[in-house]
């Protein structure tokens, strides 16, 4: 009876033990934390607000398995219990150090991204640098994952035999695997040619599939673009290497805007190009370079004016088409409205019908 007693005693005991190391790891990672935040803070050129978001789970879970690891073999355990339970905590914290890497590799991203704005007027720069660090730090995570994933496998015997015999035969296993993964590799190799030669990158204005919109994300196996009418167009990282498509934004973001008129022959030409100078010196869209209206072409019936202006992006050069448009449409109605395209027809009676007059004979 006494020992039975001394045992659920020093069982309790245990446990007493165990959530009072707990308990002062929680505190402690608190303070750690705080007196973290409060040092980056000092930092002016360090956002001190992703490296606590990002490293406050890792390292909370990489003190605690340290923490643990240290009780096990304090506790009175067989072995039984003691090293499949060692076994657990080691993996747990190779677990929890890759899963720091990983958070430390993420916050060099926001680093840069922070230090690089797409918020400003001329943005190639960094959305090179955008595109660049958001596939970067993916690919880099996953090789950070596969070499856990590896070092924990390799923990146990039985994989570590299957290893071996796969190495033994490496010659087949890499026709076979390589034939299996042709399409994932060239899609991660698709993905790498674009990182680094960057034909889109990430807010580019780009024509895909006969859609407008901006690219929003680049992932390792597929690109997603914000059309402009908020829905998004998923596409595989592979269609922007070997298909064509439209770059609004690749050299810079300044495009030249189009509008076309169809119109009368006895419009007044000039009063229309005073009027286009006018609209768009009012207008704040106008970056000041290109302001031409020209006749590009007649017809039988009307004549075709194009007015071409120029803007610093493609929203701004779209908006300032359409109020050119307006304007320039009113100005006719109110000023030329004989102007308008309009279907000649001759009537001629019954009798000129049947009656032609005679035409003069033509000289030779």
């Amino acid at each position: 009876m006494y020992e039975l007693i001394s045992n659920s005693a020093g069982q309790y005991w245990h446990l007493v033990v165990f959530g009072a190391v707990i308990i002062a790891v929680l505190i402690a990672h608190a303070i750690l934390m705080k007196v973290l935040a409060r040092v980056m803070k000092q930092m002016p050129s360090v956002n001190e607000l992703s490296i606590v978001r990002r490293l406050r789970a890792p390292i909370r879970w990489i003190i605690l398995v340290v923490a643990i690891s240290a009780l096990v073999p304090i506790m009175d355990a067989p072995d039984t219990l003691r090293i499949p339970v060692s076994t657990i905590l080691a993996t747990l914290f190779i677990i929890s150090v890759a899963w720091l890497v990983m958070r430390i590799v993420l916050v060099f991203a926001d680093h840069l991204r922070a230090r690089h704005s797409l918020d400003v007027a001329d943005n190639l720069q960094a959305r090179k640098i955008h595109t660049q660090v958001q596939f970067l730090s993916r690919f880099v995570n996953i090789i950070i994952a596969l070499v856990a994933v590896a070092v924990i496998l390799m923990r146990f015997e039985r994989v570590q035999e299957f290893g071996t015999s796969i190495l033994a035969s490496a010659g087949i296993a890499g026709i076979i695997i390589g034939l299996a993964a042709q399409r994932t590799l060239g899609t991660l190799f698709a993905g790498l040619q674009i990182a680094w030669t960057q034909p889109i990158r990430i807010d580019d204005v780009v024509i895909v599939e006969n859609e407008w919109g901006r690219i929003e994300e680049i992932t390792l196996t597929y690109v997603v673009v914000r059309i402009w009418d908020q829905r998004r167009l998923i596409l595989p990282i592979t269609h922007f290497v070997e298909k064509p498509f439209q770059n609004w934004t690749r050299v810079s973001a300044d495009l030249l805007g189009t509008v076309f008129l169809y119109v009368d022959y006895r419009v007044d030409v000039d009063a229309l190009r005073e009027e286009l100078t006018r609209i768009v010196s009012a207008s704040p869209l106008w970056d000041r370079r290109v302001c031409v209206l020209q006749v590009t072409n007649a017809t039988e019936r009307t004549m075709e004016i194009r007015a071409l202006v120029s803007a610093s992006d493609s929203s701004n050069a779209w908006t300032l088409r359409c109020e050119v448009r307006e304007k320039l449409v009113s100005f006719i109605q109110k000023r030329y409205p004989h102007a308008l395209p309009t279907f000649r027809a001759e009537l001629v009676s019954r009798d000129q019908a049947q009656n032609p007059p005679d035409l003069p004979p033509v000289s030779p």
